[in-house]
């Protein structure tokens, strides 16, 4: 029975978005509130990160800092082309390779921040 009332839920959703005029334009403006609700979380989880962590970022070389920010940097750059850069099969393997690659670099700093 619980199934069947979400499936009610969304199918009246979609009823609403479908038939409604100016449905599409108020469920695009629901999913760029929801987007921008997740990014600013995602920030705030960051800055609560840097300030449990203040004392370990300080400690790394300066090198080590440059590549932080610059592996944080491409993510959050990723993160805000993603829809131009998936539309594509390139963009995509570009996507994918910067993504990895800024884990990548993030892994081994902090493998390298864990030695002596």
């Amino acid at each position: 029975m619980r199934t069947l009332r979400n499936i009610a839920i969304i199918a009246a959703l979609a009823l609403v978005v479908a038939a409604v005029p100016g449905g599409g334009e108020a469920a695009e403006a629901v999913l760029t509130a929801i987007t921008i609700t997740f990014l600013a979380t995602i920030a705030l989880a960051g800055f609560q990160i840097y300030r449990s962590q203040r004392l370990a970022i300080m400690t790394l070389t300066d090198q080590q800092r440059l590549l932080l920010c610059a592996a944080l940097g491409v993510v959050i750059l990723m993160i805000a082309g993603a829809d131009e850069m998936l539309e594509t099969g390139l963009g995509t393997l570009a996507w994918i390779g910067l993504i990895a690659a800024a884990a990548v670099a993030i892994w081994r700093l902090y493998l390298d921040s864990q030695t002596y």
